[in-house]
């Protein structure tokens, strides 16, 4: 197995990108309840605070802190795509190294982690976890995405309902 360089720093506060292998799928918000219990189940056995998090279509972002001493996100990550990947019927196509490997084709294998460095840092990842389905022209407004931690950040009074104004052009998807 590849040993990847990736920061870990014991503790510590993650931005996450994680795609699946077919950008134009949008199996994560078709299957959300699974994803979402591939979560809480890898959280009931490993820990970690989720910070934000957003799930679109084909990828998701979010913003964890894992435990004090902990640096293990790959593992957490890995069991979160199996668990999902479990939820679903094997009806992708398979590339002649992924049969070999005994791999689905739902996720890239690998995923973009940012180690957040400061409050500045960290306020900005959780500014972009929540504007993604805004930006990406899913939503005429952020509060309008409902697979998103934006919901909770407002009912604590972080952000105002409005937050990021309103977009007035058509919405993908939509006629």
């Amino acid at each position: 197995m590849s040993n990847y360089r990736r920061n870990r720093v014991p503790g510590g506060t993650y931005f996450f990108t994680v795609n699946l292998l077919d950008r134009s799928s949008r199996l994560l918000t078709e299957n959300i309840d699974a994803f979402r219990a591939a979560v809480r189940q890898v959280r009931a056995r490993n820990p970690f605070h989720i910070d934000a998090w957003t799930v679109l279509p084909d990828h998701t972002h979010c913003v964890w802190t894992l435990p004090p001493g902990d640096t293990d996100y790959s593992a957490r990550w890995k069991a979160i795509k199996i668990a999902f990947a479990k939820t679903l019927p094997k009806t992708e196509r398979l590339s002649a190294v992924r049969l070999r490997k005994g791999e689905r084709g739902i996720w890239q294998r690998r995923f973009w982690e940012h180690t957040i460095r400061d409050e500045r840092d960290y306020a900005a990842h959780i500014d972009y976890v929540h504007i993604n389905a805004f930006k990406h022209g899913l939503v005429r407004r952020v509060a309008d995405w409902p697979y998103s931690t934006f919901h909770r950040y407002v009912e604590a009074g972080i952000y105002p309902s409005d937050w990021a104004g309103k977009m007035d052009i058509l919405v993908v998807g939509e006629r």
